[in-house]
């Protein structure tokens, strides 16, 4: 079963997470994760110039230290960045010791952000409440499976159409 929606009762078990953001202006936030990536990350940047749209770009530590120049581009356009750990880790697999020393090497990489995103939104409850004295933890609140292979961009366009609303 694939939930198209992060489920309610979820974002209600963590207040503290940002899933989705209240608003009366009927703003959507875009957000890219996993850069960045010299080709794919300008190619993002020059589309979004184009069209007058921000994001926020959720970037592994490693891939910022081979392309600081990307990271300076972001920057530059008007663009926020966000932590996603230095090497991409599932904190379910790590303890939270290492997990968290693997956000602050990160942090040396990306100046000045206050945001981080879990890679693959996994985190246990006693890492929530560390992270959070010093981080806003943004989710997301439509699930777009894009990372699946054998996923049509149709299927996920209109799996985001479908469900979108002011705040997502």
């Amino acid at each position: 079963m694939f939930f198209k929606k992060t489920p309610k009762f979820f974002q209600k078990l963590f207040p503290s997470i940002i899933f989705k953001i209240d608003n009366t202006r009927n703003d959507i936030y875009l957000t890219f994760d996993d850069g960045p990536s010299e080709k794919f990350t300008n190619w993002i940047l020059q589309l979004l110039n184009e069209l007058d749209i921000k994001a926020t770009f959720f970037c592994i530590g490693e891939n910022a230290k081979k392309y600081p120049g990307v990271i300076e581009n972001i920057l530059k356009n008007g663009h926020r960045i966000g932590n996603h750990t230095y090497s991409h880790k599932n904190a379910f697999y790590y303890s939270s010791k290492s997990y968290i020393k693997d956000i602050n090497k990160c942090q040396k990489i990306i100046p000045n952000t206050n945001l981080f995103r879990p890679p693959f939104g996994k985190l246990y409850p006693w890492q929530i409440s560390r992270i959070k004295k010093k981080y806003k933890i943004i989710m997301w609140d439509i699930l777009t499976y894009d990372f699946y292979k054998n996923i049509s961009s149709e299927k996920i366009k209109k799996n985001i159409f479908n469900n979108i609303q002011s705040g997502s």
